[in-house]
């Protein structure tokens, strides 16, 4: 004999799955992932775009520089909604660290794609951040005052021969703490030490400007020798702007050290939040990031060079670049010795 339920009965479930499912529908819809950036190119949006499309994640953006996003991250303490960190350079990823901002990322992705030298240090369960992009800290040079054979290596900014002809952003500068960094690990505190005051005794004016401002310096003929990282150099070779075109003609640009150590490399770094409250989706957008169509997307976006092993890109500057040799040192390395290089820039005198 069959059975009937109530009318009521019969709609208070149909209440009950219709409540349920926009639940499930609701959870799925509010896969977040909460983003704490220092890296604010326009080309990254297409990133953060195909991620989203390809999961299902919706990515919240936070953007300042390194330092405020440290001192964000400290202030908001247990409390911060920061799943993902990502900083644009070695020294600063290593500070995160050692605040204790971050945690262990556990993938066998990211392992097998970002070679060692180029994570932070593994105390067994990971490292606590990786590269996902590189660049290259050049010298750039007055074609009309020098040879290449000039500046080729980095020992030779302390020579006696370039007095008077170096042009530099601050020395305290991330970019420039972390190429002193890779020398302290290569040279030792005795001799970098030696070759800091060498550098800043062949200075043309004080430190001041940012890397392109030393490009424009050189062309300009205020100094015949400028430090600057790889892709603010492309950028000037893919722009249209005669005046652009015009300053690249008078410079030539060599990557030190390619018969020795091979040239010091930074990079921009992906860390899990320490207190992700999404670690699955950060870890998903990590290993995103160390894809193949992101590293090419980084590479051709920003004019940097992949992390990941094996990556080729399809980037005219930094073709017209050259190949090079980068350095072995690993970077986690060279952010920890960045504080030891401060203490040696304050005793010479290297503002």
């Amino acid at each position: 004999m069959k059975t009937h339920r109530p009318l009521a009965s019969i709609a208070s479930a149909a209440l009950a799955f219709a409540i349920v499912a926009t639940s499930f529908a609701a959870a799925a819809q509010d896969r977040v992932l909460n983003l704490y950036s220092a890296r604010h190119y326009q080309t990254d949006e297409a990133l953060y775009t195909n991620f989203t499309r390809a999961t299902g994640i919706r990515i919240n953006r936070v953007e300042a520089d390194d330092a405020g996003i440290l001192a964000r991250l400290k202030a908001e303490g247990t409390a911060s909604p920061a799943d993902v960190i990502l900083l644009v350079d070695a020294a600063r990823l290593w500070r995160g660290e050692q605040d204790g901002l971050f945690q262990p990322l556990k993938s066998a992705v990211v392992d097998q794609r970002i070679p060692p030298q180029l994570r932070g240090a593994d105390s067994g369960q990971g490292p606590q951040w990786v590269g996902v992009s590189t660049r290259a800290r050049v010298i750039v040079y007055d074609k009309a005052a020098l040879k290449p054979a000039d500046v080729d290596s980095y020992d030779k900014l302390a020579a006696p021969a370039l007095k008077g002809k170096i042009c530099v952003r601050s020395g305290s500068h991330p970019y420039n703490l972390s190429l002193f960094g890779s020398m302290l690990e290569r040279l030792g505190p005795a001799r970098t030490e030696a070759w800091l005051k060498g550098v800043a005794g062949n200075l043309a004016r004080a430190p001041k400007g940012g890397d392109t401002d030393q490009i424009r310096s050189v062309a300009a003929g205020e100094c015949a020798v400028a430090l600057t990282n790889t892709y603010y150099f492309a950028r000037l070779l893919r722009s249209s702007a005669p005046a652009d075109r015009d300053l690249v003609a008078r410079v030539g640009v060599v990557f030190p050290d390619q018969a020795g150590a091979g040239t010091h490399v930074n990079i921009s770094g992906a860390a899990v939040a320490r207190n992700a409250k999404n670690r699955d989706a950060a870890v998903a957008f990590i290993e995103y990031l160390t894809s193949g169509e992101a590293q090419r997307m980084l590479a051709d976006g920003n004019n940097e060079y992949p992390a990941a092993v094996g990556v080729r890109t399809d980037n005219p500057a930094l073709a017209a670049m050259g190949n090079f040799k980068a350095e072995t040192v690993p970077i986690a390395k060279v952010g920890a010795a960045t504080a030891q290089v401060q203490q040696m820039l304050d005793r010479v005198g290297f503002k």
